[in-house]
């Protein structure tokens, strides 16, 4: 069985620099991370949650709708495969440190199933 460790919003826009005035600024998110193309705001001290905002998905992918962190990438996938749903991207070792696929949920959104390495 999986443990899911981490459930983000990811949110598709071209100016990510929005998100700061608002997500940082009045509601005082931390800038958790910045790689141009994703900014992820949140607060581990204060909650477990993060937005990102994304200009495209990494590695030239899609921005998925979700992205979920587990404990174990490979077997999430074997369940996956093994429940019958398309992997649609992946698995692969991204080089910002993550293994991951996509998958679609059973309403179409592209879900990011992810671990840190």
């Amino acid at each position: 069985m999986v443990k899911v460790e981490r459930i983000v919003a990811n949110i598709a826009t071209s100016d990510i620099a929005a998100a700061k005035r608002f997500y940082q600024g009045v509601l005082g998110l931390d800038l958790l991370m910045d790689m141009g193309w994703i900014a992820t705001y949140g607060s581990e001290e204060r909650m477990q949650a993060q937005v990102s905002f994304m200009a495209q998905g990494g590695s030239g992918t899609p921005v998925p709708d979700l992205s979920i962190e587990v404990d174990d990438v490979d077997a999430a996938l074997a369940g996956m495969k093994k429940a019958g749903f398309a992997i649609e991207y992946g698995p692969a070792d991204e080089p910002w440190g993550v293994r991951r696929f996509y998958v679609r949920d059973p309403f179409g959104r592209l879900v990011n199933i992810l671990s840190h390495r």
